[in-house]
């Protein structure tokens, strides 16, 4: 295990009570390697029942639709969907589609629907927009609490990490009661590069895989995202800070959040007493928070459940051939765990 705080039940981001996580896979023929993975804060109708929320951008070659709004105020109002680079504006389709129709939504006229991605065209045919809404909606409605798959699955079908092939991840962190007995989950969309370090163990540099190697890894475009939920009750001002610790777990794996990497943080809190109803019917709002002096537990798990989320995602991950016969191969995991455990 990476660090010193213990995991969740399941060391994911559905530790967090409420969280539900769906995949869909898109796997056609020689050339169509990509998916969507969503992500739901709560089981309930999330636009009548906001969560606070924040975004960082620790780099901002990306996409990420919706942030703007979410910044300014404070709060998620869909389910975070990831996908590729191109399938953005079909996956924002979807969820407006799907808040639309929920029970108690018949007279919304707007919706900010967030939508994160990652550039998957190595190894899919992204120019072909093989997801379409149905992939979307699938990957929502059958979103669930138990622990997520990680690897070559859903928006981490098609992508590359440190030169291997990367894709999904999660973990999470519980803190004991004496430090709050928060949990903290994360999940990550990886496919950027850098030098790898697993616990702190150069890999990349051992396995001779790292920045400017050879022609491939020169091009270390590609971005990271990374998904934080917490139960702590936690305004958006806190949120950011939880938020920019994560990228330091980034940072902690080798990333080096290069110039066409678009690299970003979404964090939530699911405690229901910060929940932000879309009515409201009294002229102040009062809530019980996390105060800034007991934020550090949290940061610490944050950093530590990132790292490891990027990790999982590189160690379930399979070799794969995408389009033009392209190979990635996967991590070699058999020649790294005697790296890190050399008495064993």
């Amino acid at each position: 295990m990476i660090g010193v705080l213990p995991t969740g039940a399941s060391n994911s981001i559905t530790d967090v009570s409420g969280v539900k996580v769906g995949h869909t896979t898109v796997l056609k023929g020689d050339s169509v390697r990509t998916g969507v993975t969503a992500i739901l804060p709560h089981s309930g109708n999330i636009f009548q029942q906001k969560v606070p929320a924040a975004v960082f951008a620790g780099n901002g070659f990306g996409k990420l639709a919706g942030s703007t709004q979410l910044t300014e105020l404070g709060n998620l109002e869909t389910p975070i969907i990831l996908t590729n680079t191109l399938s953005v504006p079909t996956a924002m389709d979807a969820v407006i589609d799907y808040i639309l129709a929920l029970p108690g939504n018949e007279n919304v006229q707007s919706v900010n629907a967030v939508v994160g991605e990652t550039n998957d065209g190595y190894l899919n045919d992204i120019r072909g927009r093989h997801v379409k809404k149905e992939d979307v909606l699938a990957a929502i409605h059958g979103a669930s609490e138990q622990r997520p798959l990680e690897g070559s699955v859903g928006a981490g079908t098609g992508t590359v990490c440190f030169g291997f092939k990367g894709g999904i991840g999660t973990a999470s962190r519980q803190l004991p009661v004496h430090l709050g007995g928060y949990s903290i989950g994360v999940l990550v969309q990886t496919n950027f590069g850098g030098v790898l370090q697993v616990n702190g163990l150069q890999v990349g540099k051992h396995l001779g895989k790292f920045e400017y190697s050879n022609q491939l890894l020169n091009n270390v475009d590609g971005s990271c995202m990374i998904i934080v939920a917490t139960d702590a009750p936690l305004d958006s001002r806190n949120l950011e800070r939880l938020a920019k610790r994560a990228f330091m777990g980034l940072a902690k794996t080798g990333g080096i959040a290069s110039n066409g990497s678009g690299d970003y943080v979404i964090s939530f809190s699911t405690a229901s007493q910060v929940r932000i109803p879309f009515r409201v019917d009294t002229a102040l709002h009062s809530m019980a928070l996390v105060p800034n002096d007991l934020m550090s537990p949290l940061f610490m798990a944050a950093i530590e459940a990132t790292e490891e989320a990027i990790i999982n995602s590189l160690f379930a991950a399979e070799t794969m051939v995408g389009k033009a016969g392209r190979k990635i191969e996967a991590l070699p995991v058999d020649r790294i765990l005697p790296l890190l455990h050399p008495d064993d």
